[in-house]
């Protein structure tokens, strides 16, 4: 005959935290599957929605006769683009959207499939097209760097880069 361990002694102490942290590893498994499930589906929504900033600058300093930015124009007939002016007469409002999701890159992927643009470039293109109209050049995040350039500080450099597309860390 097994005798059960009393209550408060060692064995009953390791069995209750061992029971917790085992609920807790499956919570942490269920939040993580919710967040990749929900990630996917906001993915399959971006490549079909405008992207849309705002430019401090007139509709027509944004695109003097009616030609985009540099960035946006380097996407050409993979984009659809529209100005409206911004709301509170603060400047004008770029949006942009991918013509044919259908044959775009893998998604996450920097590289278009035959030529055609991912949400990741026209994210990039967008925001590079706002600092070039506001500015007058690209301003990157990464560079000047404050990192040198090693080993341990590669993987910040791909996370910056990532960061251009996507928009956060």
């Amino acid at each position: 005959m097994v005798k059960k361990p009393a209550a408060g002694s060692a064995v009953s102490t390791v069995a209750s935290v061992g029971t917790e942290a085992l609920d807790a590893a499956v919570s942490v498994v269920r939040w993580a599957g919710e967040a990749i499930r929900s990630r996917t589906n906001h993915a399959e929504e971006a490549e079909h929605r405008w992207h849309v900033t705002t430019v401090c600058a007139s509709a027509e300093e944004v695109a003097p006769g009616g030609k985009l930015p540099e960035p946006l124009a380097r996407l050409g007939d993979a984009i659809d683009t529209q100005l409206r002016p911004a709301p509170g007469d603060r400047g004008t409002e770029l949006a942009c959207r991918l013509y044919d999701t259908e044959d775009a890159g893998p998604r996450g992927t920097a590289e278009p499939a035959s030529g055609h643009a991912t949400v990741q470039e026209l994210r990039t293109a967008l925001r590079h097209a706002k600092a070039l109209v506001e500015t007058g050049e690209i301003l990157l995040p990464d560079r000047p760097s404050t990192n040198r350039p090693t080993l341990t500080g590669r993987p910040l450099d791909k996370l910056i880069e990532k960061a251009q597309g996507e928009g956060r860390l």
